[in-house]
């Protein structure tokens, strides 16, 4: 529909209207011409839009690809919005490219280009009435053709185009036109030939083969299942944890390397090891490190890299060897032929193996007799011990020397400090903060006073006490002491007092949420924080509730995370646990609401890939709503971030630093990712965000 305003829009039955084309001058009328250009027209009747001039996925004859253009794939042959490719006539130096959709336009994200990079002159791809598609500089004094003229038969009319597909090939097809309206297409050229080439056509952790008609098909590495196998092209996700992490080291027991050779993945390493490295040395050094998922050898110099998943752009062929790192132990197959006509020697094996199962048979009767007795004799000792600090809890033992050396307050203590519980300065899910004050008000501190019923507030007392007292580092909230006395169950922290992050940057608007290095600071302050509850404690802490209000902020400014009511303990060799939904909607990782799954760390770095979008755009997470539509924040970022403008997704004019925002959004839409494999470890986010990693383009977050 044109408007009577000059707007040419989109009205469908079942959305809003949708701006197709808003002219830089009101248009009154519009036309499609002979050629297939349609075009609006101003009152003046010269053309104010035209859809030559604003090219999608495919460009007519007679229509140009100008410097600065870009033609980007559709999703799907029936979905035509914005797919996973784009053909860039951006770049100044002449060389047309094709690119995955978010990536840089750098030669590394390339999978076909013109290689007229050396003519050092912008140029226009042109498709002509004959079929000949060229490029030519704006004089004409310079053309190189990408095709020849489609011979056309004896009454036939012939029209062509030119498409960059969804699945990111880009073809030049001839429709023919005879009498009686009957009409054919074929393809008169493609590119690229290898189908396999095109990144991204199958998913992460994938790799891609051709079949015997050239078609792709895509297929896991050892140790990887499809993500849906009615799907291939969605990608592989791992089939085993990668165990405990210990400061950057691994016992590598119960873990091997899965090697596949002649392979070609996008090596984007976060260490090196140099040339000459043997493949035994390579693979040892993956398995001794905890942040290692897999590693490539270039079989010509020996030059060994440590990959991360998700591993990207694979495909049969290239000359490197990729060695993933999976569970359990390796399964050698003998050597030989294959064949043994030695009856003898047969017969001695088969006495061999059964002698072996009948030992193994007897060693797991006893091995399961021993460790039942353990069980219950572990058992035992867990009833008494626990009927045991029951009985003691009036009298507040139990906890004190687990806890040492926080102090042990009397209620009448902390009633006085607090003057009889009378400032709150906020309320939890377990109960409500205090602020007080010790030796006559020289000391200033917070209260918390759980609220719950008794078991569940005798175990959430436990819980915090036992976590946080055996924690300290600088960008945790610290725990003093606690009360233990009756009915009574209170906890005396370190009093912050310039807030939480979420009042930094919700109350008062943009205006008062800190400036870009401050966020950037607090949002590194919290990664921190996590990577010493994820991989620096003896027993690892999932927070569970990482959100804007349980970060606090002290009076330097540093920024510390609080409340760990809602934290598992995991034991030293656990890296994942099954339990109830906990935590706050809006931060909550999709694993806790299948139900059904572990849920590990990656859990919180979900939360906190949230929290970093709110922090970097100072809006909240789910506060875009416009007549019932509902947008979340990880929506906008990435949408701004396909297109470039990630500063666009601020809620504020404030000028930042528009490539250090940039790496900072892509940071957060890896974390919410849907999958926990496809998120980063924190220990990674931190290395991105203070750019000693390369930040790779994020698919589409959870939400999208």
């Amino acid at each position: 529909m044109l408007t009577y305003d000059g707007r040419l829009i989109w009205i469908g039955a079942s959305i809003k209207d949708r701006p197709v084309a808003v002219p830089s001058r009101p248009a009154v009328s519009g036309a499609m011409l002979d050629d297939g250009n349609f075009v609006l027209y101003g009152a003046d009747a010269s053309v104010v839009w035209s859809t030559f001039a604003s090219p999608t996925d495919t460009l007519l004859a007679g229509q140009d690809l100008v410097p600065g253009a870009q033609l980007f794939s559709s999703v799907s042959d029936t979905t035509r919005a914005t797919g996973k490719y784009r053909l860039t006539n951006q770049q100044n130096d002449g060389n047309l490219v094709l690119y995955p959709v978010g990536t840089s336009n750098v030669a590394a994200a390339a999978y076909w280009d013109t290689v007229t990079f050396q003519i050092g002159f912008p140029l226009t791809l042109r498709l002509d009435a004959s079929g000949v598609l060229y490029q030519a500089n704006s004089n004409g004094s310079y053309t190189n053709n990408l095709t020849r003229p489609g011979a056309a038969k004896a009454g036939e009319q012939a029209h062509y185009r030119l498409t960059l597909d969804p699945d990111g090939v880009l073809r030049l097809y001839r429709h023919a036109f005879v009498s009686g309206g009957a009409s054919k297409a074929d393809v008169l050229w493609s590119t690229p030939s290898d189908r396999c080439l095109v990144k991204g056509v199958c998913g992460f952790n994938s790799y891609c083969v051709l079949d015997r008609d050239g078609q792709p098909t895509c297929l896991c590495p050892p140790g990887f299942g499809f993500v849906d196998a009615s799907n291939a092209a969605l990608g592989c996700t791992v089939n085993s944890s990668a165990g405990q992490c210990k400061g950057g080291q691994q016992d590598a027991a119960g873990f091997s390397m899965a090697p596949t050779p002649n392979m070609s993945w996008a090596d984007t390493p976060y260490e090196v090891m140099g040339a000459g490295t043997s493949a035994a040395d390579c693979q040892a050094a993956c398995l001794g490190d905890c942040f290692c998922a897999a590693v490539l050898r270039d079989a010509n110099d020996g030059t060994c890299t440590k990959q991360q998943l998700p591993l990207r752009y694979g495909r049969v062929g290239g000359g490197y060897a990729l060695s993933v790192k999976t569970g359990g132990a390796a399964n050698p197959t003998p050597g030989g032929s294959g064949r043994d006509t030695n009856h003898r020697s047969v017969g001695v094996g088969r006495a061999t193996t059964i002698a072996l199962v009948c030992i193994g048979v007897l060693a797991c009767v006893a091995l399961s007799a021993l460790i039942a007795s353990a069980r219950l004799l572990r058992a035992n000792w867990r009833i008494l011990h626990r009927h045991v600090a029951l009985a003691n809890a009036d009298a507040g033992e139990g906890l004190e020397e687990e806890t040492a050396p926080m102090r042990s307050y009397t209620y009448q203590e902390l009633e006085r400090a607090t003057h009889s519980f009378r400032d709150p300065l906020g309320r939890g899910a377990f109960g409500t903060v205090f602020k007080g004050a010790l030796r006559n008000g020289e000391k200033v501190i917070a209260v918390k006073r759980l609220e719950k019923l008794v078991e569940d507030g005798e175990r959430e007392f436990q819980r915090e006490v036992r976590a946080i007292g055996r924690t300290s580092h600088r960008n945790l909230v610290r725990l003093l002491g606690f009360c233990h006395e009756g009915a009574s169950r209170l906890l005396v922290y370190e009093f912050m007092s310039n807030g939480s992050v979420a009042d930094l940057l919700f109350k008062g608007g943009a205006s008062r949420a800190p400036a870009w290095p401050g966020r950037l600071g607090i949002a590194l302050d919290v990664a921190r924080g996590l990577h010493y509850l994820h991989d620096e404690l003896d027993s690892r802490v999932i927070h569970c509730d990482v959100k804007p209000q349980n970060i606090l902020m002290d009076a330097a400014g540093t920024a510390k995370i609080a409340d760990f009511g809602l934290a598992k303990l995991l034991q030293p060799d656990q890296t994942r646990t099954f339990t109830g939904v906990r935590g706050t909607r809006g931060y909550l990782a999709p694993e806790w609401y299948r139900g059904a799954g572990p849920v590990t760390v990656k859990a919180d770095v979900y939360s906190y890939g949230v929290v970093l979008l709110e922090i970097v755009t100072c809006r909240r997470g789910m506060e875009m709503e416009e007549a019932g539509e509902e947008r979340t924040l990880m929506e906008l970022a990435y949408e701004c971030l396909l297109r470039g403008e990630v500063t666009r997704a601020m809620n504020s004019d404030e000028v930042v630093d528009a490539a250090a925002m940039e790496r900072a959004v892509k940071v957060g839409i890896w974390c919410v990712q849907g999958e926990p494999e496809s998120r980063p470890s924190i220990k990674s986010v931190i290395l991105m965000l203070e750019g000693h990693l390369e930040v790779p383009f994020p698919p589409p977050p959870a939400s999208y």
